[in-house]
């Protein structure tokens, strides 16, 4: 693991499986690896974000990126996550929206920053499920994954901005096995290290302001990194 500063911002990438992790993204960063799900996600994270303010060496900012699922984006493209949604969180028996933790003062979404130009944005689902096929009907995002709504609680919880990167790798057809992920990821890999170049720049010309995002079900950029409310 390696902070990356570009200009005046420090970043911390944050990935999820080496799989992942190509030729092209090695050739510029040192990532964080989590392993794969809202669990690990979250705990890795949390925990060296904890180090790295301990020493004094807290980021500005955590990048993730990884892969995607996707029934309806370009395949191997890559797209920032405008929003992200915690889809296995369902209180609704007990009168909360679905996708709402109970007792907790945060929205169904959350609101991401898209800061890099030429990059489409898409929603984003999280859950620890691999999702195919039919699965899709129920998802209401374009895109899903098995770890950004835990980073950003993990990020919130520090104060922290998340850009969300994601590659699509699949979801065009039925799952059949691990080759239907893995068979993409090298494209994956060259778009992500592409939209990173992008990032860096953006970060090195406009530094955080870049990161200003519009407001998503009345919440603002800074309210989504206030403190956590259970009242």
């Amino acid at each position: 693991m390696r902070l990356e500063r570009y200009g005046v911002v420090t970043v911390l990438p944050v990935m999820a499986a080496p799989a992942e992790y190509g030729e092209h993204l090695r050739a510029r960063i040192d990532p964080l690896m989590t392993g794969i799900g809202p669990v690990e996600g979250a705990v890795a994270l949390t925990a060296a974000l904890a180090r790295l303010e301990a020493r004094g060496e807290a980021p500005d900012l955590i990048l993730s990126l990884g892969s995607c699922g996707s029934r309806v984006l370009d395949h191997a493209a890559v797209y920032q996550a405008s929003s992200v949604a915690y889809r296995d969180m369902d209180a609704s028996a007990l009168g909360f929206e679905k996708g709402v933790t109970p007792l907790l003062d945060r929205p169904a979404v959350l609101p991401l920053p898209c800061p890099i130009p030429g990059v489409p944005s898409a929603r984003l689902s999280t859950g620890a499920n691999v999702v195919s096929g039919a699965a899709y009907d129920a998802i209401d995002a374009e895109m899903v994954d098995m770890e950004t709504w835990a980073l950003v609680r993990a990020a919130q919880t520090f104060g922290l901005p998340l850009v969300a990167l994601r590659g699509v790798s699949d979801g065009k057809a039925e799952l059949t096995g691990l080759h239907d992920w893995t068979s993409t990821l090298h494209l994956v890999d060259e778009n992500l290290a592409q939209a990173v170049d992008g990032l860096i720049a953006v970060l090195t010309n406009s530094g955080l302001s870049a990161l200003e995002i519009p407001a998503l079900q009345g919440q603002t950029l800074a309210q989504s990194l206030a403190p956590d409310s259970t009242s």
